[in-house]
């Protein structure tokens, strides 16, 4: 996070700004009209019935939610950065809590099915995501240095291959796979079908993040490893890519951590992954809202743990910078 060392009052802390945002968020929430959710019913003894309330409860909804917002944005605003951070995310996670919490869960549905997503879809799920990103760094390698060559061939390969997946849907590239090659005699299963369009879709954006780093290298340090006798690929492995890495990390833990989200696709296939499990376990008894929100915080404590090692990833390459 990038700290300004310039210290200036904030804007919560000046009054003009307070009461600027103070009539912003009573239009929003007037706009919107709470009157008939759990704030309604909790201001009852004030406004009356909620459905009969008119615009007088509505306004007096409205004005309260903007004050207990903006007096928390304002007592927030005293506390220390991480602070901040740590209560807003709590306070967001607790609406979201709020918001499953409407949907009237079974939570007893969700603790006799948890147990299968975790070790039958989490597990394919990650195993799908883990072999397609090895695969997709490899073919990324190999398309950015032939999209940087002086080989005509290789550049029109490569070009040729970035432009067809990149312009093309990834779910359109699954079942060209798992649908054509069978056609021409090559039998292929599900998962590896999946395996093979996760890769070559992510391959082909993982190549011009290759591309973009190594270029991002000054070109005088080729010409002079040129100019004191070093071989082409050598000076590739030794100087340009140790330089490039830390430019190229964060793009490309970035695709994973979509990647990981886009192996969801897979489950057209039939394969027993996460969204998969998450649409079929709830059919019988019509709970599809348990399977979906659990397969949702899956989904994000995987993104969680993702983002935290590439931070760390990040910050190892920039202590050695």
């Amino acid at each position: 996070m990038f700290v300004d060392t310039v210290v200036e009052d904030k804007a919560l802390h000046k009054p003009a700004f307070l009461i600027g945002l103070s009539v912003a968020v009573l239009a929003f929430f007037f706009a919107f009209n709470f009157t008939n959710t759990i704030f309604g019913e909790f201001l009852s003894p004030v406004i009356g019935n909620p459905e009969e309330s008119g615009l007088f409860g509505r306004f007096v909804v409205s004005f309260v939610l903007s004050v207990i917002f903006v007096l928390n944005l304002l007592a927030i605003s005293f506390a220390r950065l991480k602070i901040q951070i740590l209560i807003v995310w709590f306070e967001l996670f607790l609406l979201f809590l709020a918001f499953a919490y409407s949907f009237d869960l079974k939570l007893s549905f969700i603790q006799s099915r948890i147990g299968l997503m975790i070790s039958k879809g989490l597990f394919t799920t990650i195993y799908i995501s883990a072999v397609s990103i090895v695969i997709a760094t490899a073919i990324a390698i190999v398309g950015a240095i032939a999209k940087l060559s002086n080989n005509g061939f290789a550049y029109a390969i490569a070009s040729f291959y970035t432009s067809l997946f990149r312009g093309l849907p990834l779910l359109l590239q699954v079942y060209l796979i798992y649908k054509g090659l069978p056609q021409l005699g090559f039998m292929v299963d599900a998962i590896p079908s999946g395996i093979a369009a996760l890769s070559l879709c992510y391959g082909a954006y993982m190549t011009e993040i290759f591309r973009a780093g190594i270029q991002s290298i000054p070109k005088g340090q080729w010409e002079a490893s040129r100019a004191l006798g070093f071989k082409s690929g050598l000076i590739l492995r030794k100087i340009i890519l140790p330089q490039s890495i830390p430019i190229i990390v964060p793009p490309t833990g970035n695709q994973f951590i979509a990647m990981l989200k886009d192996s969801s696709l897979v489950s057209v296939l039939g394969i027993w992954e996460l969204m998969y499990l998450a649409k079929t376990l709830g059919q019988r008894d019509f709970r599809h809202m348990e399977m979906l929100l659990t397969a949702a915080m899956i989904y994000w404590g995987l993104t969680i743990i993702l983002e935290m090692i590439q931070a760390r990833i990040e910050r190892k390459y920039q202590q050695k910078t």
